[in-house]
This record gives structure tokens, sequence and C-alpha cells, in this order.
């Protein structure tokens, strides 16, 4: 699956989320999620892809469902937005599969954890994410479209100001690059 994405930073969660309610947005996701990703040693995935190995643990707050899902994410363009393939399957033991991730010479990095609120508003998909403040201060805004015409309509429909739109990856706004 591909995805087209941008980060909103500089946001006011709670204004965003009104903003969203504003234009009939449905909430489809309030989750707590902890991502544990990998690479090899010589950061093949992130040299070669510019993507990574991940397993997620996802909290679902709305259900109190837990899914584990492990991905491989993978850039294959960034200008104005990114486009990722994205290959993922639903684990059901996270220990047994971190187990077989290092034995094929993958490196857990520290696992982070994140606060995600989703809204959907026709074929847009919203996300709101708020990680531990050690690893990322400051909420975001992500929003993710199956076609570019959409990424320009939701910034027109929350009125976003262009200048706080970035590609950047969560690695990226961390290390300030």
């Amino acid at each position: 699956m591909n995805e087209i994405e941008v980060k909103v930073l500089n946001i006011n969660k709670e204004e965003i989320r009104k903003k969203l309610v504003e234009i009939g947005a449905k909430l489809v996701k309030d989750e707590e999620q902890i991502n544990i990703r990998f690479d090899t040693e010589d950061k093949y995935l992130r040299n070669i892809y510019h993507g990574y190995l991940r397993i997620r643990i996802t909290k679902n707050n709305l259900s109190g469902e837990t899914i584990n899902t492990l991905t491989l994410k993978k850039n294959i363009a960034r200008d104005e937005f990114r486009v990722n393939e994205e290959m993922e399957t639903q684990i059901s033991n996270v220990e047994e599969t971190v187990k077989i991730l290092e034995a094929l010479k993958y490196r857990k990095k520290n696992p982070g954890k994140k606060h995600r609120v989703s809204y959907v508003y026709d074929d847009i998909l919203f996300e709101i994410d708020e990680w531990d403040k050690e690893i990322y201060p400051y909420p975001y805004l992500e929003i993710e479209v199956k076609q570019k015409d959409d990424l320009d309509r939701a910034i027109k429909l929350l009125n976003i100001d262009k200048k706080n739109i970035t590609a950047k990856s969560i690695d990226e706004l961390i290390k300030g690059k």
C-alpha cells in the first residue's frame, strides 16, 4: 500500500480537533502505541530505503483491544510530501518476533510511545500524534491521502498555513534537521 503524507507542525491540538468535528470528520481511532524499530548494524533499511522495520503494539482506547503489527516502511518519493510503501502483517507474539528479527541480525532500537487520535473525512486521514516528551515534545498533525488533490483539499479544509507543513520523518524532526 502506498501512502502520501505530510506532517503539520506548530499545532494547537484542541483547535485542530474542533475544526475536524466542525467539517464532519469522524473519530476512528484513539490509541496508545509502542513503536519498536529495527535495522541492521550498518543501517541497511535507512540507507537503502529511507525506511525501517517496525513492530507496533497498539491499544485501542475505544474498544480496549490490542493489536501487534509488523511493518516494513520504504520511502519511495519525497519533495513537498512523502510517498511511502508499507507492507504489514499482524503478529501474535511480539517477544518471539523480536527474537526472530534479532536472529536475522536486525537490532532493536529503543521503543517510542505515542498517543494518536485519528479522524477520517472523505478518504482523508487526519492523525494527531503526541510522542512521549523525551522522544519528541510537540504534538503534530499527520495528513495521509491516496491522491495529491486530496492533500490540497485537506490543507484548505483546515485552513493550514503551508509554512507549517513538512515532509520530514519523525527521526528528522527529533534530530532537528
